[in-house]
């Protein structure tokens, strides 16, 4: 069943990249390449913001994602903190 799938895309740190790429029944899906910015949200005070990222900090599955800041689901990030400092003042 894992032959169905497609490699994994391994989205970088960087300028945005993105590729559509078709799927069943003619729909296209978008896959990130490289990516500069995300939304993220400051749990405790109920916001969420269009922030930069600007390093990986830690991933838990390889040193070597985080040498090539490579972005997966559940990696460590740092980010430009002003929009959220905008917000609280």
């Amino acid at each position: 069943k894992y032959e169905m799938g497609r490699p994994a895309a391994l989205c970088k740190l960087g300028a945005k990249r993105v590729r559509p790429v078709r799927c069943r029944g003619g729909n296209m899906k978008y896959r990130a390449l490289r990516i500069d910015n995300g939304n993220f949200s400051w749990g405790s005070e109920n916001c969420a913001k269009k922030v930069r990222i600007l390093d990986v900090v830690y991933n838990a599955t390889s040193n070597e994602l985080v040498r090539t800041k490579t972005l997966t689901k559940n990696t460590v990030v740092q980010i430009d903190a002003q929009p959220f400092k905008q917000w609280y003042l």
